[in-house]
Parts: C-alpha cells; sequence; structure tokens
C-alpha cells in the first residue's frame, strides 16, 4: 500500500501553505494512486533548527523529536512539497526538515507545489533539486505552480481551478509510476 507524504513548508502565522497543502491532499486522495496519503505539516511538525549531534547518515538519533520525524519520513513511498518561495529560494523550515534526515529519503520520488506572487514558486523550486537530488531522491518535471495573486479571492480562500486539478493529476500519475519503479531500491539490502 503505497503512502504518499504531503509536506507543507511554510510555518509562518498567515500563510496560505496549509490551505494549499489541503487542497492537494483532497486531490492526491481523489486522485487514487496511493493507498495512504498523509498531510504532514512543519508547523505541527516543530522541529528546532537541527539540534542532532550525530550526522543524519548514521541514523543514530538521540532526540525523539528527530525519530518521529525520521519514523513519518522513512513510512513514506514518495513525497510532495508544498512550499512557498522566499527571496527567489525555498524556506528554512523545509530545509531544515530535510537535513534531519538522510536514508528515509533515498530512492523516493517527490513532486512540488510551489506557490508566490510573481514566479508561483518556480525558482524555490529550480533551487530545491539540487538538494533533493543529493539525498538520491527523484524529482519529478510535472509540477503544479499557483501564482497567489490569481489562485485566492478577497477572503484568501483557494479559488476553484481545474486546470491546477489536472496539473495535479499529471504529477500525481508520474510520482506513483517512479514510486513502482523505485520500490526495490527501497528493499534493504
Amino acid at each position: 500500500m503505497p503512502r504518499l507524504n504531503v509536506i507543507v513548508a511554510s510555518t509562518r502565522p498567515g500563510r496560505v501553505g496549509r490551505r494549499i497543502g489541503d487542497w492537494f491532499t483532497e486531490v492526491a486522495t481523489r486522485h487514487g494512486a496511493f493507498d495512504d496519503v498523509r498531510l504532514v505539516d512543519l508547523a505541527e511538525v516543530a522541529l528546532p533548527f537541527h539540534n542532532e549531534p550525530h550526522h543524519p547518515s548514521e541514523g543514530r538519533y538521540v532526540y525523539r523529536h528527530t525519530r518521529r520525524w525520521s519514523e513519518t519520513t522513512a513510512a513514506a513511498d514518495a513525497f510532495v512539497f508544498v512550499m512557498p518561495e522566499y527571496n527567489y529560494g525555498f524556506n528554512a523550515p523545509l530545509k531544515n526538515a530535510i537535513d534531519y534526515l538522510y536514508r528515509e529519503w533515498q530512492h523516493k520520488p517527490v513532486g512540488f507545489v510551489s506557490y508566490g506572487m510573481t514566479s508561483g514558486g518556480l525558482r524555490a523550486v529550480q533551487m530545491i533539486k539540487q538538494v533533493v537530488t543529493t539525498l538520491k531522491m527523484v524529482p519529478v518535471n510535472e509540477a503544479v505552480t499557483i501564482f497567489l495573486r490569481q489562485a485566492l479571492d478577497e477572503s484568501g480562500a483557494l479559488i476553484p481551478d481545474a486546470g491546477r486539478d489536472a496539473a495535479a493529476d499529471v504529477m500525481l500519475d508520474e510520482i506513483a509510476r517512479l514510486s513502482a519503479a523505485l520500490s526495490t531500491l527501497r528493499v534493504p539490502a
């Protein structure tokens, strides 16, 4: 039963990321390629700035928050990062969450639902691809890009958009294919 973790990267008060994460989780559940779709909100995970004394590749975690994060991440077969763009890059809480772990990310596909005001988060996605490939993750080219000026109504709610839903479905198709193809590499030797 493949599991998809939808990781909401923004942790700041007043963020729109959780609303986008909720929307994407509904779309992914409806899509049906993954039997288990979990929303993982980094604001709720509440990882402190990386404080483990050992290198993540050793997997020797001292703190309970790291062990919980490791279990949540290791259980997933694929990921979607719901991520904002801050100053032409990805945000620090997402990088911090990634840096806590090593083996838990390996040989798993990752998709991106990015959002921002002027580029829809595309610059942040390009930057984070360097990070995820170093961890042996496989980023998919298909993505969902949300331009907030057009995507939110006056109350800040996400406006329904059939094109955005279709882009999510195409990305989920590719993530599911890659998850199945990479599954043999995730089996412990």
